[in-house]
């Protein structure tokens, strides 16, 4: 009897690590590419990572009226089905008003959050391809595979070169 060939190896996951700088830099650009669409009555930041985007980009659209969204989707690296636990009163329909995050993913979170603010601008800082029709604006487009590590779930530590974590010859 032939043996079954062993399951071919997992991909490691790629990371991409954003520092406050680039957060801000980031989030700044997107207030650029949002101020020629005129002034919206106020911003919904998606909790928790759209709160530091949304203020950054709120400062930049001199937008005082700041509402949030929070959205539970993710347990860590685990998703599960969005629940909304605190909705956006304040925004009504969403109609003038920006919603910002810092990621599309999926796209999970943001059907979520449309279905409450339909006529809202999304704005996201970054994007991945399966969420990227979810989003009017964002900046940064990162793979599907990529796991983005925001500065407020990393802190600066030793890693080990590429070569080696691939376990390369």
């Amino acid at each position: 009897m032939a043996e079954a060939p062993a399951p071919a190896p997992k991909p490691s996951p790629r990371y991409y690590t954003v520092s406050w700088d680039q957060l801000h830099r980031d989030s700044k650009a997107l207030a650029w590419r949002l101020v020629e669409r005129g002034g919206f009555r106020g911003v919904v930041a998606v909790t928790r990572g759209g709160l530091i985007p949304a203020a950054i980009v709120a400062r930049e659209l001199e937008c005082r009226i700041i509402e949030t969204v929070s959205v539970v989707t993710y347990e860590e690296t685990l998703r599960g089905t969005p629940q909304v636990v605190k909705p956006p009163t304040a925004a009504g329909d969403g109609e003038g008003w920006l919603l910002v995050d810092d990621l599309i993913d999926t796209g999970t979170t943001a059907k979520a959050v449309r279905a409450l603010l339909p006529k809202a601008h999304f704005a996201t800082v970054y994007a991945k391809p399966a969420g990227r029709p979810a989003v009017d604006t964002f900046i940064t487009e990162v793979s599907q595979d990529t796991w983005i590590l925001f500065p407020w779930d990393t802190e600066a530590r030793f890693v080990e070169p590429i070569a080696r974590s691939t376990n390369q010859p």
